[in-house]
């Protein structure tokens, strides 16, 4: 064997081990924050609920019941049946597959959009970050709901477009985090030493930086999961989102308001699932953020 073979060989094995040792180290801090525990875990009983839910439903979310309208919690409907009849607790376990999705899609968006956006404008500089920035100062102007609100107008009212609407509502916030980190990556010797052997710009940017910058949209996207199921609750409460029958939270926020005084858990029961979904994404993302974030610990 080549002594360039060798120590080419060496390296990989240096590398490979420095990774090991990185990812031990972190789930060995995941394991020992509460946030993350606390937010993970419950984060893990809602998705499996919501994945199980024909399980652990006892009736079909759409089936009518004529004669129990509006019926209080009760053994038969721990969570009590909305105006139609409908029970409630299987309502909710159901419409968190919907709400989650439109969350997870969302951010999802936001997160591929921002980041390709956000490193096109910190590499190469000059014009083309003075277009993205001027782009993304456009999408700033309005505040993230309203700026929904209006690509729905401008799309058409269903669930697709919702979950497209709050993805362009999230783009500006991964766009620049993504800048920041690249314009501070890019100086690093290993970008130099890859331009100086002649590397193509998208090797760089696809090899060198993005593995590099990753991790803090990690944590951006993580916390942005909660604010994204929130605005597709409240485009579904406005009747932009989800469409009726379907049983999203924000839709059923929106029909059980009129029955507020009368029947109270029309509104606590979704209610009390995006509190929770949002409370577990906020824990886990803010404990990942300190597992993660170097600036942080202690």
């Amino acid at each position: 064997m080549s002594a360039p073979t060798t120590a080419t060989t060496v390296a990989h094995a240096a590398t490979a081990g420095r990774t090991r040792t990185r990812t031990q180290l972190v789930l060995r801090r995941m394991r020992r924050h509460p946030g993350v525990l606390i937010g993970g875990g419950l984060l893990l009983v809602i998705i499996a609920a919501t994945l199980f839910a024909h399980v652990l439903a006892a009736y079909d979310p759409l089936d009518i019941d004529p004669e129990n309208l509006s019926g209080p919690p009760s053994a038969k409907h721990p969570l009590g049946t909305d105006s139609l009849g409908r029970d409630l607790l299987s309502r909710v376990l159901y419409g968190g597959r919907i709400s989650l999705l439109l969350g997870l899609i969302s951010v999802a968006i936001s997160l591929v959009a921002g980041v390709a956006l956000g490193m096109a404008a910190g590499y190469f500089g000059g014009e083309t970050d003075e277009v993205i920035g001027r782009f993304i100062d456009v999408l700033l102007a309005f505040p993230g709901l309203l700026l929904a609100m209006l690509t729905i107008f401008a799309l058409g009212v269903g669930l697709t477009n919702a979950m497209i609407a709050v993805g362009i509502s999230g783009i500006p916030l991964f766009q620049r985090a993504t800048r920041a980190e690249v314009l501070s990556a890019k100086q690093n010797l290993y970008v130099e030493a890859a331009r100086a052997i002649g590397a193509p710009e998208g090797i760089i940017l696809w090899r060198h930086l993005l593995p590099n910058i990753i991790a803090p949209n990690v944590i951006v996207a993580t916390l942005r999961v909660g604010t994204a199921i929130i605005f597709g609750a409240s485009l579904s409460f406005l009747g932009l989102g989800a469409q009726a029958p379907a049983p999203e939270w924000g839709l059923m926020l929106a029909q059980g308001r009129t029955f507020l005084n009368v029947a109270w858990w029309l509104s606590f029961a979704p209610g009390l699932a995006i509190f929770l979904v949002v409370m577990a994404t906020n824990l886990f993302g803010d404990g990942l953020r300190d597992v993660l974030d170097p600036r942080l610990r202690a």
